[in-house]
């Protein structure tokens, strides 16, 4: 059945008694926490938590995301693959295959007419074992600050086009999968970036306020005129907290929040679900460095990550 959006808001998360999920303190309930081989892995019911060698991430499974208002959803398993193929009212299909770990392989949009156009082309790298990071020194920064961060409370819309279409700061060395991309923060350097900082949320919640939905409209539009201009083209939205609470807990709220901001994008905006990609960082990359509560460091960052991908510069 169709996972239908109510004023733009995705369905919350739901409890094993079948009650909503609006909160973190909600969440924290319904953990379940094991060790497997070294790793911490702590589930919650649409997310997984690793610790591992003193790094933890989160990750979930985004074709949730692109069942919102779907017309059919058809899962299927092909050997060591699963294929679920995500039908929408206009009959463009969203093709999305993973390997047995969940990990992502292809991505690939399907018009009416058969044309496709591959989104992502996630090869692993053969030999890797545990967490997927890549470790660069930092880049060096050639450009001026202002068109390398932009924030979004002072841009032009040329300002937000500019940075989703930018290319690297430095020279990209080999295609890098999108797990190294969300794992390994001085690759993601490498691209600049906006700061959404015209939407904020409230502590402990994900929810993207009703006040604040149409402050997307501007980045919305640069996507758009990126993809036109592009297909392929993929725009990580990566969600923070402050510092206040558990790291796990800033965890799943910041990765929430990255998936409501991508949410909204597409249900109020059109951007396509299946060109956005998410990830939550927790407190790591704090704006105001305070450890105290600060509604500045509960946003969304958004960059341009086709040509790490693609290896391309």
């Amino acid at each position: 059945m169709p996972v239908p959006l109510v004023g733009g808001k995705a369905p919350a998360p739901v409890g094993a008694g079948g009650q909503p999920l609006q909160r973190v303190e909600d969440l924290k309930k319904e953990r379940k926490e094991v060790v497997e081989g070294g790793r911490t892995i702590i589930r919650e019911p649409d997310r997984t938590i690793i610790r591992e060698g003193g790094t933890t991430i989160i990750r979930h499974n985004e074709v949730d995301r692109f069942r919102y208002n779907a017309r059919n959803v058809v899962v299927e398993k092909r050997g060591a693959e699963t294929v679920t193929v995500i039908e929408r009212p206009d009959r463009t299909r969203i093709v999305t295959v993973v390997d047995d770990n969940g990990r992502l392989l292809r991505r690939i949009r399907r018009d009416a007419e058969g044309r496709e156009v591959i989104i992502i082309d996630n090869r692993p790298r053969i030999g890797v074992v545990g967490l997927p990071i890549v470790v660069l020194p930092p880049p060096v920064i050639r450009i001026p600050r202002e068109r390398y961060i932009v924030e979004t409370e002072r841009a032009s819309r040329d300002d937000i086009y500019a940075v989703l279409t930018a290319p690297p700061v430095e020279r990209i060395e080999r295609p890098y999968t999108l797990e190294e991309i969300r794992y390994s923060p001085m690759l993601r350097e490498r691209m600049p970036r906006i700061d959404i900082d015209t939407v904020t949320f409230e502590s402990g919640s994900w929810e993207v306020g009703p006040e604040q939905i149409e402050r997307l409209a501007i980045i919305a539009e640069g996507m758009k005129q990126a993809i036109a201009r592009n297909p392929r083209e993929v725009f990580l939205l990566e969600g923070h907290t402050d510092a206040v609470g558990a790291d796990v807990d800033n965890l799943s709220l910041s990765d929430r929040r990255a998936e409501a901001v991508a949410v909204v994008l597409t249900d109020r905006f059109q951007v396509p679900a299946e060109n956005l990609t998410t990830q939550g960082y927790g407190e790591q990359q704090l704006k105001i460095q305070s450890d105290g509560p600060e509604r500045r460091n509960r946003r969304v960052t958004a960059r341009r990550i086709t040509p790490l991908l693609a290896g391309e510069n």
